[in-house]
């Protein structure tokens, strides 16, 4: 399916999610803060051989996935740690590790790199499983933007709160100034404020699939969604508690 393209949908889609989806296809190509736009591409392409990788599915039943020896299905040609750090968000995210996440920087995986990786599987993630949802074709990746990585780290990152360095709640300055959305913020947003694009990718992308942060707030309904708020929650806690997710 080309991503400009929802005419075999049996549901009507809003134009915001289109819009959002084709948006986030066209940064996906560009070079990011530390991949380039091929490496994104095939970060992409990763997240979706995860899901029927036999490697993962052995080590999601082992009863410590860091004792499994194996191989993954891999579908890119991206550095090996890299592989398994994508496998290991799609399927197994709920058992990764501050020891893990502070190894990879010995396997060639900076910080900064993982928290780009994560965004992008993250994002990807949400849109393949609205069409698997939907029963539509997954959408054709882009073609990769030539170009370097620009290597840019907020100044303001620090540790603290999470497995990696974060930005602060309040006294963002510089580029980062706005990246709140009116100020409202939080741990799960702040996640991946290491690389503050990725932030900008999530919210713009959901805001379109979810709500805005600024639309949390209401608590009754927005009138260009089908379902009001209390539904939206009700359905959302159900597939967070299937996923295990511990947040």
């Amino acid at each position: 399916m080309s991503f400009f393209e929802y005419l075999d949908s049996p549901y009507p889609i809003r134009e915001d999610i289109k819009t959002e989806f084709t948006k986030f296809w066209q940064r996906l190509a560009q070079p990011g803060s530390w991949w380039t736009g091929a490496e994104r591409i095939a970060i992409a392409r990763e997240t979706r051989s995860a899901i029927s990788c036999s490697f993962c599915a052995e080590r999601k039943q082992a009863l410590s996935p860091y004792n499994v020896l194996g191989e993954h299905d891999s579908d890119s040609q991206l550095d090996t740690a890299a592989v398994d750090a994508v496998h290991r968000i799609i399927t197994d995210q709920n058992r990764i590790t501050r020891a893990w996440v502070e190894s990879l920087p010995q396997s060639g995986i900076s910080t900064e790199a993982y928290v780009e990786l994560a965004g992008i599987v993250v994002c990807v993630f949400s849109i393949d499983e609205f069409h698997r949802t939907l029963g539509l074709d997954l959408e054709n990746l882009p073609e990769a933007v030539a170009g370097a990585p620009s290597n840019y780290r907020p100044a303001q990152a620090e540790p603290g709160t999470g497995f990696v360095p974060m930005l602060p709640r309040e006294g963002l300055t510089g580029p980062e100034e706005n990246l709140w959305p009116n100020g409202r913020n939080a741990n799960v947003i702040r996640a991946l404020s290491l690389v503050p694009e990725a932030v900008r990718d999530w919210l713009a992308l959901g805001s379109a699939i979810y709500l805005s942060v600024e639309g949390m707030a209401n608590l009754v309904g927005q009138e260009d969604r089908a379902i009001n708020r209390m539904q939206m929650e009700l359905i959302a806690a159900r597939v967070s508690a299937i996923n295990e997710c511990f947040y």
